[in-house]
């Protein structure tokens, strides 16, 4: 964000969107429908593969005209142009953001501090993919001369919830002769459900963090070398064979028993966030094979070009992410629904949660004043059809008004008689009766007696979007992922704030470093916090049974 660049609030695009949004808050979809027959083949948008209608959503032309007159009055390409030349706009951290560089073909040249980073991440590709291919095919042994059959992940945040997303979403593409498990939480209970039935002879861990110091990680982590040497009978040279690290600190891997040579690298330019693609995705590889992982590279990359080099008006991310602002900040919507009609995509609103809420959740700007607006809203959300089950009454008939992007898919994976088209088929309802919902008239129509026909009206006016894909591939996963990222990069740019630091995860950590000794302590600790922490600390210490 330049200097030059005025207050969000004082532009004049956001001006003008104020006063439209005070002339068409109260217009109903289906008013904008009868208006515009054509409105549902005009307001789409197809690129890399993915096809975005989006006309169901409370705008009209001149409201995407004012929203890209927002993104050009924010500086978003130049912050775009400025991102893909590896420049450092991550400015709390000084540090570049180039998680397309992980993605970028062979040839191709980003640069940081005079190098281009480029051949450093094929190399670490190339190396990810002879390890794959050794465990896939049994030669790599563990210590006794067994072939690995089971895989633990171990990390938290980005290094867990995008290894497990992508193995979920790819489990149709996976080995199924391996057994994938992820562990993440400080809780006990995570690993060991995780490894009771686990054989430590035919067990690789994956140790995912990038200093090796993150609490979580390291603690479960010495508790898988535990388990493992207990179940080995205490032969600690047998580690290297069953331990393998993704991380940039060479020192610490090797006090934890860990070959180096097995030390998958990744870089400071990376979030957590956006490491799926990076030697964080060890563990997918190893799922779905080097050319199946390629194949997600390619999708990414497919997506990142789009963003890169398509005018706004036509540009996947650049839309989605200026229809999230447009409710987020104009209509006061606190959350958005992502609701993929795709089983295998079960654990894709969690992730998305991490990425959006992780990256925008922020109070103030690039310089560091406070914002007089609202930033990131609430990602949440299940696949379908199990959501209508639950929380679409609140949708359909609550009080909040709630975006909801729809996913689909045209072709199943495990085609079933007539699921998949009663699958499509609830998407596309659902969409329909958000949007247009059942009027007062049509109920008492349907002879439905006075006193209920309050409780059967549907308002509509709730807006959605809707991507459709061809097939649920690792190339498509690749491209829905970077489609969320670069959405968040657009909404990032125009609120003017840092989508690419964390401090918020900070401070609770900070404290939590100060409370386990006290908790710990065989001696009655004198405590200092405030008194319903003391409180609570005394009460847990009661309970444990400490003196």
């Amino acid at each position: 964000m330049t200097a030059a660049i005025a207050p969000l609030t004082a532009r004049p695009a956001w001006q003008a969107l104020k006063a439209h949004h005070q002339q068409i808050r109260e217009v109903h979809l289906q008013q904008l429908f009868a208006d515009d027959p054509q409105r549902g083949e005009r307001l789409t948008l197809e690129a890399a593969g993915l096809y975005l209608d989006y006309s169901k959503n409370r705008i009209t032309d001149e409201t995407v005209k004012l929203l890209l007159q927002l993104a050009r009055e924010s500086g978003l390409g130049e912050r775009i142009d400025a991102m893909f030349r590896g420049e450092k706009i991550n400015v709390t951290e000084k540090r570049a953001v180039l998680h397309v560089a992980l993605r970028t073909p062979q040839g191709a040249s980003i640069v940081v501090d005079g190098e281009n980073v480029v051949p450093q991440v094929h190399a670490v590709l190339a190396k990810m993919a002879e390890f794959a291919q050794r465990i896939r095919r049994g030669d790599w042994r563990g210590h006794t001369g067994k072939p690995i059959k089971n895989v633990i992940n171990i990390g938290i945040g980005g290094s867990d919830l995008g290894p497990v997303m992508a193995y979920e979403a790819l489990k149709h593409y996976s080995e199924r002769a391996l057994t994938f498990r992820f562990v993440s939480n400080i809780d006990g209970t995570d690993f060991a459900e995780a490894v009771r039935d686990l054989d430590p002879g035919e067990t690789l861990f994956i140790i995912s963090s990038k200093t090796f110091t993150t609490l979580e990680t390291m603690t479960n982590a010495h508790t898988a070398r535990d388990w493992f040497l207990a179940g080995l009978g205490g032969e600690v040279k047998a580690v290297a064979r069953h331990f393998v690290a993704v991380s940039t600190n060479t020192e610490k891997v090797r006090e934890f028993g860990i070959d180096t040579a097995n030390m998958f690298e990744f870089w400071d330019w990376v979030g957590g966030r956006y490491s799926l693609d990076s030697a964080i995705g060890l563990s997918t590889m190893l799922a779905i094979g080097p050319d199946n992982f390629q194949a997600m590279l390619s999708g990414f990359h497919q997506m990142d070009e789009h963003f890169r080099t398509a005018p706004f008006e036509a540009n996947l991310p650049v839309l989605l992410g200026l229809l999230g602002l447009w409710y987020n900040d104009f209509f006061g919507a606190q959350t958005v629904a992502v609701l993929p009609y795709e089983q295998y995509l079960k654990r894709f609103p969690a992730y998305l949660q991490q990425l959006t809420m992780e990256s925008n959740g922020k109070q103030v700007t690039l310089e560091g004043t406070a914002v007089d607006y609202q930033t990131g809203p609430i990602y949440w959300g299940e696949p379908g059809t199990n959501g209508q089950h639950s929380f679409y009454q609140l949708i359909h008939q609550g009080t909040r008004l709630i975006p909801c992007d729809f996913i689909a898919f045209a072709q199943p994976l495990n085609p079933l008689g007539r699921h998949h088209d009663m699958l499509l088929a609830n998407v596309l309802a659902q969409t329909e009766a958000l949007a247009f919902g059942k009027a007062p008239e049509q109920v008492q129509a349907e002879g439905t007696p006075d006193w209920l026909a309050p409780h059967r009206v549907f308002l509509g006016n709730r807006p959605s979007n809707t991507i459709l894909a061809a097939r649920l591939t690792p190339e498509t996963l690749g491209k829905l992922v970077a489609l969320y990222e670069h959405s968040v990069f657009t909404q990032g740019t125009i609120w003017g704030i840092n989508s690419f630091d964390q401090w918020g995860v900070e401070l609770g950590k900070a404290l939590a470093q100060r409370i386990i000794p006290e908790l710990e302590s065989r001696e009655e600790p004198r405590l200092a916090h405030d008194s319903s922490t003391n409180a609570l600390i005394r009460r847990y210490r009661r309970l444990k049974g400490a003196p």
